[in-house]
Order: C-alpha cells, then sequence, then structure tokens
C-alpha cells in the first residue's frame, strides 16, 4: 500500500507534512505556548506549521518563522536536524530544522493562537511542554537523526 504525502487535513489516510523550527540563542530554545488552536492548547511547542499545496517543506518553515514570530530566514539559516513519523489521531511526518541565526527580533505575531513567544534553557524546558517535542529535543541531542512515535 502506498501512502500519500498531503499538506490537506481534510484527506483522510494520507500523512500529513509539517515543519518545526529548532530556534536557538544562547543554549536556549525558543517555544510557544499554544492557545485557541484545538491541538495541545496550553503547552508548549516550537514555531512550526503544515506544509501548504505546492510548497517544499523548506519553503513551508521560512514562512511560517515570519507569520508566527516575524523572523526573516533564509535556507542557508537552516539545517534539517531530525524527521520524525508520527502517528496519533493521524499520520504525520514532522521535519525539524535547527536555526542559530535569523534577522528580525522574536515577536508574537499571531496573538490569538500564541500566549507567549519565550526562550528557554534546553537542560529547564516547561514541564508542560508537548511530550513529543522534548524527545525530538533529546533525540537531537544524541545526534539521532530520525525517531517515530505512536506506532
Amino acid at each position: 500500500m502506498s501512502v500519500s504525502i498531503t499538506s490537506s487535513s481534510k484527506r483522510t489516510g494520507n500523512t500529513i507534512l509539517a515543519a518545526y523550527l529548532i530556534l536557538k540563542h544562547d543554549n536556549q530554545i525558543c517555544l510557544l505556548l499554544r492557545k485557541n488552536t484545538g491541538y495541545c492548547d496550553g503547552q508548549y511547542g516550537l514555531i512550526s506549521g503544515h506544509v501548504e499545496d505546492g510548497e517544499s517543506v523548506l519553503t513551508a518553515m521560512i514562512r511560517e518563522a515570519e507569520e508566527e514570530a516575524g523572523l526573516k530566514l533564509t535556507p542557508s539559516q537552516l539545517k534539517v536536524v531530525h524527521i520524525l513519523h508520527r502517528r496519533s489521531n493521524r499520520q504525520g511526518m514532522d521535519v525539524f530544522f535547527e536555526c542559530n541565526s535569523w534577522t528580525g527580533t522574536v515577536k508574537n505575531q499571531e496573538p490569538d493562537k500564541c500566549g507567549e513567544l519565550a526562550f528557554f534553557p534546553l537542560s529547564q524546558l516547561p514541564l508542560n511542554t508537548i511530550g513529543y517535542i522534548i524527545d525530538v529535543l533529546q533525540s537531537v541531542s544524541r545526534n539521532e537523526f530520525y525517531s517515530e512515535a505512536g506506532w
């Protein structure tokens, strides 16, 4: 059986492709507090989003960083550091990009969906950080490029 990758969550049986940003500064990571999204509200996650039709995962990451945090990124500032094949109420392929330099000031551009954007030490993430995000960050620290969750 083949699986197609799509960015449309309306289609069932397909894999959702998403991009996540591990934004680092002085050994701290930027997390956003989710609200009013219907998914993991009240928990910290990463700047992220689904890849739209006709868009590459790299382009999606650059777009999401600007939409959510006001950051201007170039492809050379992003490095793929992890892939997560995840199953929950749907199947997802999550691509995690690391970024250590950017243009602009980190600012909450979507206050209706984000309670705050803040930097936290990697060793002291909030207790209400989304579980698979913690798992991925630990995998990245061990230089593990691929993991699975929910299988």
